[in-house]
């Protein structure tokens, strides 16, 4: 499994920000927004992208997108749903 982060904020804002969270995960940069329009993550009238989760397969195909993401949550509901799709825990 792999995960990830995807912005479009500058690069040297999402490298303080995943700093400041000692995040174990990447985190991409789309500062022109061009991978957040191809999701349908941002739009016209809105001047920031939604907050949605993508779930894709390692066959690349899209099993779920929560388009209802509630950062207080975020990190149980992700787990919920990978254990939904039938995604093993991970050992550690």
């Amino acid at each position: 499994m792999a995960y990830f982060a995807a912005s479009v904020d500058p690069v040297d804002l999402i490298t303080k920000f995943a700093k400041s969270l000692e995040a174990d995960y990447p985190m991409l940069a789309d500062p022109d927004g061009t991978v957040a329009r191809a999701y349908g993550v941002v739009a016209p009238d809105r001047a920031r992208p939604q907050r949605w989760t993508f779930y894709i397969g390692k066959d690349g195909k899209l099993l779920y997108v929560d388009r209802d993401v509630k950062v207080g949550t975020a990190g149980a509901d992700v787990a919920k749903r990978l254990a939904e799709l039938g995604v093993a825990k991970r050992k550690g």
